[in-house]
């Protein structure tokens, strides 16, 4: 049984029609609608000690909930919290945005020798934005290859062993290709137990990124006379002339991802994978 998932088809089925609950301070004055009662009406007040709000209908009639899931506000899900009181400092989070258990002030770890490779500077900015506290704490760098062509290459000036174990993520490996043929050849070499490569199905990391974030049903299709970065901004009316005009595209595609939860699952399980590789 494959921890991390192997699925990498699947997508976001559970997704409810109105979309992911987001948090919302319970502030006094809010309408909203309790969806197990069918209860709406008007926050009046909230009890930080006991952690419930009271509803007052439109015929004045009150009624108290837990705070919490399983609200609705402007027909959209929202999970109601205590309002901040003024002058209070922001709570800090308690998950990171990769969805571990957050650490506050936790001091970097010294790193070890163990590292994880991706293939460019895009992959690496998005390991970096999802799993970068994790990574300090565990104290494990991400360095970026620039193509996985050099990968063996690399690995002969690293030199990996059970102590310098080293975990690869690609893009597009799938059967047949490139990618999986260098892998393969070094997963049979005399360092192949020290290595682990896994790979994403995407061309390239882009579209790791859940295509609704940016607005879109779906990634667009390129045909392979056009490289694949340059059609994907052409085709979405983006500018594209130049390496300059493409780190603008990524840019913007990287401020849409905040979390876990906007990049897609053939992806997330295969970063896990190679951080428990590298860190057991």
């Amino acid at each position: 049984m494959d921890r991390y998932g192997t699925d990498v088809l699947a997508g976001d089925w559970k997704v409810p029609k109105r979309g992911r609950a987001v948090e919302a301070p319970a502030d006094l004055g809010l309408v909203v609608e309790e969806v197990t009662a069918d209860w709406c009406g008007e926050i009046v007040a909230v009890d930080r000690d006991l952690d419930t709000l009271t509803l007052e209908d439109r015929r004045g009639k009150r009624r108290t909930f837990p705070l919490g899931p399983g609200f609705l506000l402007e027909g959209k899900p929202v999970i109601l919290t205590a309002p901040v009181r003024p002058g209070a400092a922001p709570a800090r989070p308690t998950r990171t945005a990769s969805g571990s258990i957050a650490v506050p002030d936790a001091k970097a770890r010294v790193a070890r020798a163990s590292r994880i490779f991706v293939e460019g500077r895009h992959d690496a900015e998005l390991v970096e934005k999802v799993w970068g506290d994790d990574l300090r704490i565990e104290g494990v760098v991400v360095e970026y290859l620039g193509g996985v062509d050099d990968l063996a290459d690399h690995l002969v000036s690293f030199k990996p062993g059970p102590e310098r174990r080293v975990g690869v993520l690609v893009d597009h490996l799938v059967r047949g290709s490139k990618e999986s043929r260098i892998a393969d050849a070094i997963a049979r070499g005399p360092v192949g137990k020290h290595v682990r490569i896994v790979g994403h199905p995407f061309v390239d990391v882009w579209q790791a990124v859940k295509p609704d974030r940016l607005g879109l049903q779906e990634w667009p299709t390129i045909p392979r006379s056009i490289e694949w970065k340059k059609g994907v901004c052409q085709h979405l009316g983006w500018p594209h002339r130049d390496q300059a005009d493409i780190a603008r595209a990524w840019k913007h595609i990287l401020s849409k991802v905040s979390s876990y939860a906007d990049l897609e699952p053939a992806l997330l399980g295969r970063v896990e994978e190679l951080i428990d590789f590298v860190t057991a």
